[in-house]
């Protein structure tokens, strides 16, 4: 297959570094905090210089500075979840799959089944039971084998597609988000000579309106060991916490923002396809399909509680951020294999890349992202 052409520099930053500096510095608590994958080697990636070549090279990242977009709509998204069949007939037949549940609350692996070929009412059913089980890894898949155009035509049944402001996207498809580390970089070395961990929890772009449910990740190189996914039940830390407390935590609201994001891209000459947003949502939001609540604050977005004072936002939020990062029995740690598509809801879970090899393999991946409904919370039960 042809390689792509791709822009491996991106341009130099257009505005004055002072001032984006001070704009940079703009932050309403909490600093944004990305490993820098802006650029990489296409000489190693061609397999020019001792590595062996990427297996997907049209799959590999571009930053075309002339990617510009105006905000984005509001959309009246549709879950596909509420008309499933919670037997799974069309996903989980059982004469065909095997199913393993990872840990009991959230986590699954799955084999036999071939998500590019379900029917509408097994995408039904995928959404729901993704949205039960939080995340699950789908084995021996050729998601990345299809065209580009089919893989984004399969991910479009679940909502509008997200085109991401910063990162780096294959050649004419700004749609997908490429999750790349090249062969011979690096940059972690320089990453850790301030950080003790590449650990960063998050919900995926939830400054946006109307941020991503079902949520689609597959593999095209990895390192032969590590490079795994952490994923932590959100709907399990909130149940965790004590009646009196969740009663409080209902009716805040916190802001979400992508101003750090957008500009940590420029300072260091990537691309801003939008202006950055901050929107602010519950922190407790419920499943539209399931009715479950979850937590929903995550550090690299989540910048303050609205109405609380400073200390009394950052108190809270520490103490929300520990539960969810300290709540090993209700996460998950994916391995990824060749062929697996990973996928999860990010309204009810929360997730991590881990960097934790250092031999200079490539870890290359691509992320479809439908945006699902604007977050809302239903009352206090109890």
């Amino acid at each position: 297959m042809a390689p792509a052409a791709v822009e491996v520099d991106p341009p130099a930053p257009t505005k004055d570094l002072a001032a984006l500096k001070l704009q940079a510095s703009y932050q309403i608590g909490g600093v944004y905090k990305e490993i820098p994958y802006h650029k990489f080697d296409a000489d190693a990636e061609l397999g020019k210089k001792g590595h062996e070549a990427a297996k997907y090279p049209h799959y590999l990242p571009t930053w075309d500075p002339n990617q510009k977009y105006p905000p984005l709509e509001p959309f009246e998204h549709y879950e596909h979840g509420k008309d499933a069949d919670p037997t799974y007939p069309n996903l989980l037949p059982r004469d065909q799959v095997t199913v393993t549940h990872l840990t009991p609350s959230i986590g699954t692996e799955v084999r036999g089944i071939q998500l590019s070929q379900l029917s509408n009412a097994g995408k039904d059913e995928l959404a729901r039971f993704v949205a039960e089980r939080k995340v699950v890894a789908f084995r021996d898949q050729d998601l990345k084998d299809l065209p580009i155009e089919k893989a984004l035509e399969f991910g479009g049944y679940f909502g509008r597609h997200h085109i991401h402001p910063t990162s780096g996207s294959p050649a004419g498809f700004p749609e997908v988000h490429i999750v790349h580390r090249g062969a011979g970089d690096d940059t972690i070395d320089k990453f850790f000579e301030n950080r003790t961990s590449s650990v960063a929890w998050h919900s995926d772009v939830s400054y946006e309106a109307q941020p991503p449910g079902t949520t689609f990740l597959y593999v095209f190189d990895k390192p032969a060991a590590g490079g795994d996914t952490i994923f932590v039940n959100a709907a399990e830390a909130y149940r965790r916490l004590s009646p009196a407390f969740r009663q409080r935590l209902h009716g805040l609201k916190a802001r979400h923002s992508a101003v750090e994001q957008a500009n940590y891209s420029v300072l260091r000459g990537g691309v801003k396809r939008r202006e950055p947003v901050i929107n602010e949502h519950p922190i407790v939001r419920t499943h539209p399909a399931t009715g479950e609540k979850a937590l929903y604050v995550n550090p690299q977005f989540t910048r303050d509680i609205v109405g609380l004072k400073k200390e009394e936002s950052d108190a809270l939020l520490k103490f929300l951020y520990d539960h969810l990062a300290f709540g090993a029995d209700f996460q998950v740690r994916v391995k990824w294999e060749e062929g697996t598509v990973v996928v999860w809801d990010n309204r009810v879970t929360q997730h991590s890349a881990l960097v934790d090899w250092q031999d200079g393999q490539r870890r290359h991946l691509a992320r479809i992202t439908p945006q699902a409904e604007r977050p809302y919370e239903t009352p206090f039960e109890g």
